[in-house]
């Protein structure tokens, strides 16, 4: 069978082409609009479609060099740390912490679901982190990532799995926030209490235009944390200690944006903010129409009862316990959707179900605070550390 390899700028400009792609359809279809699918995600399963009937018809093999998706991980990851201020943290206060501890607890249950699951259906309960918080909680970057550990240690197809697991996560996160919101909000006659008010401090603050100086500072710096992110790596890969490439770069900019901070020369978050997006989509686009879907037709069925039961756990575990101890009272039926996407898709899936509710009731200053925070800092900090706990459990090392 012929093969047809798409790499160097060939990659590039189909990724880009990909998103312009997912974000027509996005435009066209108020269903995706509705759920903020984003459009890399979009593009990039009409892509995978595509190839796959290409192949099944008797066509050329398409594959992909994904040598440059790697590097666009970490920039994206960088930029997730830049944008972590110890300032920030710090306004959150006892809410954020009752959030982040909620946050940890619940990344457990979801990979315990996960891999008791897996167990179920007789496959390696290893598998079972991708049905859990590596790809619900961890979203499509988290998959690949651990995926390329996975291939690694012997789990054919994980990577895959865990982009499934993502995508069909992404759609149910942004499908039972509102919801959930709504049931909360009319059994308990909840309503907001925050007032509409534009001070000073409130004022979003204009930007001037981007510059030389500037563009050249956001390359230099990100290229920094790749660089330090790398050898802090290597240094704990010499001492056997095994993380991600993409961890110790976010690590990285943690500590370089907080040291700027200190210093009193803040780093322009906005500039590092739209290369981040930038990279996260070519990244997703890449990642997603690269994914080789008769690899895991088998498995359709299988995936479809996991996340059933990961929906019905995330839920439960909003209503029970979000709700009640962030406050039973609007702010919280506001966390708790803001939780769902967050737990099941990723932090814009979050703000969007946020937006979806407090456009109907009202606003909520304490839940936009608080969601987002856990979302940018802790809640990757939190699953990278949840993951190597539950892979370095015997169980989850030996096949089923």
């Amino acid at each position: 069978m012929q093969e047809i390899i798409v790499k160097g700028s060939d990659i590039v400009i189909l990724a880009i082409l990909v998103l312009w792609v997912g974000q027509q359809m996005t435009q066209r279809v108020s269903l995706l609009t509705k759920y903020s699918i984003p459009v890399a995600v979009t593009g990039g399963l009409l892509c995978s479609i595509i190839v796959a009937m290409i192949g099944a018809a008797g066509g050329p093999k398409i594959s992909f060099d994904m040598a440059i998706r790697d590097t666009l991980l970490m920039v994206f990851f960088t930029t997730i740390g830049i944008s972590a201020k110890f300032s920030r943290l710090r306004s959150g206060g006892k809410a954020l912490c009752i959030m982040v501890a909620c946050a940890a607890v619940f990344l457990v249950i979801q990979n315990v679901t996960g891999v008791l699951m897996a167990s179920a259906f007789g496959a390696r309960p290893a598998y079972g982190l991708f049905a859990g918080s590596v790809s619900l909680a961890g979203g499509h970057g988290t998959a690949i990532a651990w995926g390329q550990e996975a291939a690694a240690a012997g789990l054919q197809n994980a990577q895959v799995i865990g982009i499934a697991f993502a995508t069909f996560g992404l759609v149910a996160g942004g499908i039972i926030g509102g919801p959930v919101a709504e049931l909360l909000v009319k059994k308990n006659n909840l309503s907001s209490a925050a007032k509409e008010s534009v001070t000073d401090e409130d004022q979003e603050h204009v930007e001037e235009p981007l510059s030389m100086r500037r563009s050249f500072g956001v390359l230099f710096v990100l290229a920094i944390c790749l660089s330090l992110g790398e050898l802090v790596n290597r240094w704990l890969f010499s001492n056997n200690i095994k993380l991600p490439g993409f961890l110790t770069a976010m690590l990285i900019g943690i500590v370089v944006t907080n040291l700027a901070d200190k210093r009193g020369k803040p780093l322009c978050e906005g500039d590092y903010g739209h290369v981040g997006d930038i990279a996260l989509q070519l990244f997703l686009a890449m990642s997603l129409m690269s994914m080789d879907l008769a690899s895991i037709s088998s498995s359709f069925g299988m995936i479809f009862v996991i996340l059933n039961v990961q929906v019905l756990v995330i839920t439960l575990f909003a209503v029970f316990i979000i709700f009640r101890v962030m406050g039973k009272d609007y702010d919280a039926a506001v966390i708790a959707a803001g939780f769902c996407g967050l737990g099941m898709g990723a932090t814009p899936v979050a703000i969007a179900n946020m937006n979806a509710v407090t456009a109907k009731y009202g606003p909520s200053f304490k839940a936009f605070l608080v969601v987002p925070l856990v979302g940018a800092f802790f809640i990757d900090l939190l699953n990278a550390l949840i993951i190597k706990f539950f892979i370095a459990l015997p169980a989850l090392q030996q096949p089923l």
